[in-house]
């Protein structure tokens, strides 16, 4: 060996060490600083975290200061899951997270795109305590920057996001509109010939001008981030996608400037693979932005639900004060129609107040005085004066939020299996290229640099990531685009990677197995009275009454084509029903203390008001005259593919569970109508989130399927929450996956689809580690021995096209399968 040779060998050898300590030496802590009772950490974030990894003590509370000095999605949050913590860096501005680390160990977290990570270490506050003490800080720090408004925060995160959308479509259309031409000369003259196309378009120069800007403009998002995550001692996709393009445009740049460096049969360029792989990366990552536009809207749709102001009583008059003023004991002035400001308890007054918005449940509850009313809700057509019991953070409402944003915050991501392999393959092929140039040089026949060079390069450029950046998000976006045509909206590559996962779903009653409308189902009559003369007379009475149940019999009785007479005497007495004189009968309508009062004899009445009832159904009971006429029946009726749809998860091995805040009695009765076996009954709004972390804590995937507002915080804690379309936009918004139809058909076809696209995912991956793992060995030179074979670049870039051509056409026979089966 000659010295040159030697000195090589050790230069890649010393190479190799240093890369593998690079990318697998244990990383040093940053020890927080204590001071004031507080723990303290300023964090950079710009392509990554620094530090990395932070060192706190059990028991003592702690403060992150997140400087955060970059734009985009990928680092816009930062979820600490195994606190709970969810937190919005705004771009450009520090950010203060509070962490209470109560138990000691080591804790990751990581970007809301589960990208970028950190780890948190606690230790046992006995053996932190000392090196602690050692950095203490004044005790009167400088305060940090006032964190946003949760309304701002969302806004500002919005903005961002737009402002980013934006960019990206800017770098998209440059980058196609300079690629195309270079694309269909280099295509077209390899599929027909020479001379068809003009040679200008084939010159390297005008390729070089064309894709130069691709390259540093259209690429630049990619390579930041890639060059920041090298210099994080990480890698991920983006460092992926840059190694490759900058092998292939430097390799393309020397066959440009200096050609006569390289064999006559080595001087081929690929500008064409640098132009299609960042326009590609980038549209998919324009698409990922615009399914992630609206994810702040749940908690704005949230605080947009409650009152502005109040009426209260101060000094015993009447003022208006913004709701925020209303303090623990006022007393509130609530008129018809208005929303109710705060948790309250009903001091006078009886009404009607619709609290669907909250508890998803159609039917108004009817208050009176001792009854307790929720804030955002909606009063009725009767006045109350109500004393305000919990106000602020205290809210039901309030409370709702904060469960939402727990929930997000705790819900584990999902780490891409491509995103896993490139933490190790990058490192891998930089080894493989050192050692292949190295043993090129050293025994290689004549001209051994530039054979070693081309070696290494192509096995830089066979190992172009494109396939393996593209096999997930091809089939996403195959998948999420098969979605939309079945009526169904995918928020998130997240979502739909762990539906598939599934084998729990909860279903929420009111609105997702039933209509969520209140519909007359039975009328049973007594005392011979035909059932068209009793509907005709209840209808006529209830005209004039504003509750859902009147509302109901009125709508069935036109429904029925029934002519109804104008009443007279009407009067509504609440929580009980209605009074009203029809064509000179006198009528009652309403429950059966109504009739009792009113000396009417129930009896006969009874056993069908309670078979009624057993069946989940509201009896209206109904007087003509002094005397029991009938029972009419409203029910909220079940949707017709509800049953059909039960028995279709059954089929896919899936355990159904059926979640309602009506009473035990009622739930069974729905759930026997369509096959559900488990009922959850009476669970409180604030108790369903609860109820789906139980069933979690069993080692189950779960589901939550829900339309209110009140399913928000368990559609945010399922490891998949489903929202009805028809249902509330909050539940909407909180939900990974929206069934715009509202049908429960939908869940099966999600489901199936999300089972098709990973099996998809799958299959791209194989084929693109295939090619990598037998095309690296080839460019790297194995054959050249025994079969004098080596792989120029112009064969590896053509198996790097060949595998992702393979990935794409398997992605697109995802198109051509129906709902995912």
């Amino acid at each position: 060996m000659s010295a040159a040779d030697i000195i090589v060998l050790l230069a890649s050898a010393a190479t190799v060490v240093g890369m593998g300590w690079f990318f697998f030496a244990p990383r040093k802590a940053r020890i927080a600083q204590l001071g004031g009772g507080v723990q303290r950490v300023d964090v950079v974030v710009h392509g990554g975290y620094r530090p990395d990894v932070i060192r706190v003590r059990q028991g003592v509370p702690v403060e992150l200061v997140f400087d955060r000095q970059e734009s985009g999605d990928c680092t816009s949050r930062v979820v600490f899951g195994d606190f709970a913590v969810s937190a919005a860096l705004p771009a450009f501005t520090r950010t203060t997270v509070q962490l209470d680390p109560v138990r000691a160990g080591s804790f990751g977290f990581a970007c809301g795109m589960n990208m970028v990570h950190g780890t948190l270490i606690v230790d046992p506050s006995d053996a932190a305590a000392a090196p602690l003490a050692n950095t203490v800080v004044p005790a009167t720090p400088s305060p940090a920057p006032a964190v946003l408004a949760a309304v701002e925060v969302e806004a500002a995160q919005a903005e961002e996001r737009r402002a980013e959308i934006a960019d990206l479509t800017r770098r998209v259309v440059i980058g196609a509109v300079l690629t195309a031409p270079v694309l269909f000369a280099v295509m077209a003259d390899k599929l027909i010939g020479a001379g068809w196309v003009p040679s200008l378009l084939l010159s390297h120069w005008l390729q070089l001008a064309l894709i130069t800007p691709v390259m540093f403009y259209t690429g630049a998002p990619i390579h930041r981030t890639g060059w920041l995550a090298l210099a994080h001692r990480s890698a991920d996709m983006n460092s992926l996608i840059t190694l490759g393009t900058v092998a292939a445009y430097g390799y393309s740049l020397v066959v440009t400037l200096v050609p006569g460096v390289l064999p006559a049969d080595l001087r081929e360029v690929y500008f064409e693979a640098v132009g299609v792989i960042l326009t590609l990366i980038l549209l998919g990552r324009l698409l990922e932005a615009h399914a992630k536009a609206g994810t702040g809207e749940a908690i704005r749709a949230l605080l947009g639900l409650q009152a502005r102001t109040a009426r209260v009583i101060r000094d015993g008059d009447e003022v208006h004060i913004p709701v925020d003023e209303v303090a623990v004991g006022d007393e509130v002035l609530i008129r018809p129609g208005e929303k109710i400001p705060v948790d309250a308890v009903v001091v006078s007054g009886a009404s009607a107040v619709d609290e669907s918005m909250v508890t998803g449940e159609p039917m108004p509850a009817t208050k009176r005085a001792g009854d307790t009313v929720i804030g955002a809700t909606i009063n009725g057509t009767g006045s109350l004066r109500v004393r305000a019991a919990k106000v602020g953070a205290d809210t039901m409402l309030a409370q709702i939020i904060r469960m939402v944003q727990q929930a997000q915050a705790s819900k584990a991501p999902i780490q891409r299996l491509a995103d896993a392999t490139s933490a190790y393959f990058v490192p891998a092929v930089i080894g493989i290229a050192i050692a292949t140039f190295a043993i090129w040089f050293i025994v290689g026949p004549p001209p051994a640099l530039t054979l070693a060079l081309v070696s290494a390069v192509a096995v830089l450029i066979i190992a172009c990531p494109c396939a393996l950046g593209l096999a997930t998000p091809l089939s996403i976006m195959v998948g999420t685009g098969k979605g939309a045509q079945a009526g169904i909206l995918i928020r998130s590559a997240e979502a739909l990677e762990t539906a598939h996962k599934l084998d729990t779903i909860v279903l929420d009653k009111t609105g997702t197995i039933t209509a969520g409308k209140p519909a007359l189902t039975d009328i049973h009559t007594t005392g011979g009275i035909a059932e068209a003369a009793l509907l005709t007379l209840a209808a006529a009475a209830e005209t004039d009454s504003e509750h859902p149940l009147a509302a109901a019999i009125v709508a069935g009785a036109r429904e029925r084509g029934l002519t109804l007479p104008a009443a007279t005497g009407f009067d509504s007495i609440t929580g009980r029903g209605v009074h009203a004189t029809v064509d000179g009968h006198q009528v009652l309508v309403g429950t059966g203390r109504l009739l009792a009062d009113a000396g009417v004899v129930t009896a006969p009445l009874e056993p069908v008001a309670g078979e009624l009832s057993a069946q989940g159904k509201t009896p209206v009971l109904a007087a003509v005259d002094g005397q029991p006429a009938g029972v009419l029946a409203v029910a909220d009726t079940l949707k017709a593919d509800s049953a059909a749809a039960i028995a279709a998860l059954h089929r896919l091995g899936i355990d159904v569970v059926m979640i309602t805040g009506d009473n035990a009695r009622t739930g069974a009765a729905v759930a026997r109508q369509v096959g559900v076996r488990r009922v959850l009954a009476e669970v409180l709004p604030e108790d369903k989130a609860g109820e789906i972390r139980r069933l979690q804590g069993g080692s189950r995937r779960v589901g939550m399927v829900g339309d209110g507002i009140n399913d928000a915080p368990a559609l945010a804690q399922a490891d998949v929450g489903l929202a009805i379309g028809t249902g509330t936009d909050v539940a909407i918004e909180a939900a990974d996956i929206t069934l715009i139809s509202g049908s429960l058909a939908g869940v099966v076809t999600a489901i199936r689809l999300s089972r098709a696209t990973m099996r998809n995912i799958r299959q791209n991956l194989f084929f693109a580690l295939v090619y990598n793992g037998v095309g690296i060995p080839i460019a790297a030179g194995v054959l050249y021995p025994f079969l004098g074979i080596r792989l120029s670049p112009i064969i590896a870039a053509a198996a790097m096209a060949l595998s992702s051509l393979s990935v794409v056409g398997n992605a697109n026979l995802l198109r051509r399968r129906h709902n995912g089966r």
